[in-house]
């Protein structure tokens, strides 16, 4: 019988292996997830309590078309509901909470902007129209703030896209273009993020926990701990791994790879190096060598230049880092003062930007509970900052250097509400810096990254937000199950292949609504 070994556990790889099972026919005992770190669920995570404070360093949006993802979790049991699958949870929980936003963007005067219109020139408009049909192998290594006008970069559009999505002006204009096309369909409702799911908790509680807990029920073997540093390729032409190099619990081991046998690798990873602050202490940043994944991409790459080129997306930290926090508190003063403020209950309220911050500063408050065991006494809420190496513009410190209580004190400064000390007294912080969780928008070439199922690979395939998918978009938890399914199928030669990437703009009505958006006044 043919095994299975996926190196990571992140959602590509709890796809992949899911996958493995559903449409390859599988065992689950031939499946084994190799993690480095001491949890599954790569960067869906979630952890915390009430006294220490609850942590994620992000939070994914959904929206309808993610068609690869709600036909995997069709087919995984909810944890709360054994007879609803993931999927039909997450589509109950958006016709309860689905987003109303009222409060969309902030100025530095306190005041809610209306983003009814897109704030466009007659050139923004012809620019975007441009980038949008300019073929993608026409932006090989071009940024966006090469395709656009500095008057760009200020309108209403631009704050509501690059927060939505965390796109900076240098980030690749390949990347820029291809949501652009693969959204068009949410323009009209853009302002509002009415077409915007989310899962009805943090994503590690409401996808990671039901995938584990099937997964392993089918006798999937998860090895924690355990650190893929090489894979031996077989000689000739075609690649073909023989062996996986890994060190457990400081000790070298060799896993061999039989014929027939398949291998797929996370290559990459967001989330690596994070590091984690508290209310009294900043998040020290973690400037050693990039994580395992890193270094295994590094290691397969210089054996096979077809495998990609990983230091295009690593080795420019100064413009994929931001940092996020994490509020948890017991007071509901700050949500009662934020309901009243963006006129949206908690959960309905969608992201509020205050578009003149130094350190363009977004929060948004989820429907409680946002962890699974969170006491009904407690509130979490979340909010990130895409220029944390900018001094701030009420504590005079960049995100970076900040403690929990800084940054808090930085959100209060733009909302300037009464209640701001005893907010702040109330509250546990946890900032995250993230040097990595923009790598995969950074300016590429086609090449860069790799096939999922690169040319001449007999069993090896690579899954997750930095493998090649064509039309589709990175930092989704669509890329990553289509990427899983694209390995599943692409190395078993299997007819079912995955749903193709919803094309809006081939639709002239969705074509139309995005225009008159566009011309909104």
């Amino acid at each position: 019988m043919a095994k299975a070994f996926l190196v990571g556990a992140g959602i590509a790889s709890l796809s992949a292996a899911a996958l493995l099972i559903r449409e390859g026919r599988f065992a689950g005992e031939d499946i084994t997830l190799l993690e480095a770190q001491d949890r599954i669920g790569g960067s869906l995570d979630a952890a915390g309590d009430p006294a220490s404070g609850y942590t994620m360093r992000g939070g994914r949006m959904f929206e309808l078309h993610f068609e690869c993802t709600y036909d995997l979790l069709s087919s995984i049991p909810s944890l709360d509901s054994p007879g609803t699958s993931v999927t039909d949870d997450t589509f109950a929980f958006h016709e309860d909470f689905a987003w109303n936003d009222k409060a969309r963007l902030v100025d530095a005067a306190g005041r809610r902007v209306d983003t009814r219109s897109m704030g466009f020139s007659e050139r923004d408009r012809l620019d975007l129209v441009r980038c949008v049909t300019t073929p993608e192998s026409r932006l090989d290594g071009k940024r966006i703030s090469d395709c656009f006008a500095p008057e760009f970069f200020t309108t209403n559009f631009w704050y509501m896209w690059c927060t939505t999505f965390a796109f900076e002006p240098w980030h690749s204009a390949i990347e820029f273009r291809r949501y652009l096309n693969r959204f068009v369909h949410l323009f009209k409702t853009f302002d509002t993020m009415s077409g915007i799911y989310r899962t009805r908790f943090n994503q590690y509680d409401s996808i990671v926990r039901p995938l584990r807990a099937w997964l392993r029920s089918q006798g999937v073997t998860f090895e924690l701990n355990t650190t893929v540093t090489d894979a031996e390729f077989a000689e000739g032409r075609e690649t073909t791994v023989t062996s996986l190099a890994c060190t457990r619990g400081g000790a070298a081991e060799r896993i061999p790879v039989a014929p027939g046998d398949l291998v797929f690798v996370t290559n990459g990873s967001m989330t690596a190096n994070s590091a984690l602050g508290s209310t009294d202490t900043a998040a020290v940043p973690d400037t050693s060598a990039p994580d395992a994944s890193w270094r295994l991409w590094h290691t397969l790459a210089a054996k096979r230049p077809h495998l990609g080129k990983p230091s295009v997306f690593d080795s420019s930290v100064a413009d994929s880092t931001w940092g996020s926090f994490t509020v948890t508190t017991q007071d509901p003063t700050f949500f009662k003062a934020m309901e009243e403020f963006s006129g949206s209950e908690a959960g309905k309220g969608g992201l509020i930007t205050f578009k003149d911050s130094a350190w363009l500063l977004t929060i948004v408050l989820n429907h409680q509970p946002h962890f699974h065991e969170q006491p009904e006494d407690t509130y979490v809420w979340w909010g990130y900052a895409l220029f944390p190496d900018r001094p701030g513009d009420h504590v005079a410190k960049t995100m970076a250097a900040c403690t929990g209580r800084e940054v808090l004190s930085e959100v209060l400064g733009h909302l300037r509400l009464a209640q701001s000390e005893q907010i702040l007294e109330s509250s546990v912080v946890r900032p995250a810096l993230m040097p990595y969780i923009t790598s995969q928008f950074l300016v590429r070439k086609a090449g860069d990254r790799p096939e999922v199922v690169p040319e001449g690979s007999t069993n090896l395939a690579f899954i997750g937000q930095y493998a090649e998918v064509p039309d589709d978009v990175v930092f989704t938890v669509e890329y990553s199950v289509r990427t899983a399914w694209t390995a599943v199928a692409g190395l078993l030669h299997l007819d079912r292949r995955p749903p193709p990437v919803h094309k809006g703009g081939h639709d002239p009505k969705v074509l139309l609504e995005a225009l008159h958006t566009m011309h909104r006044r």
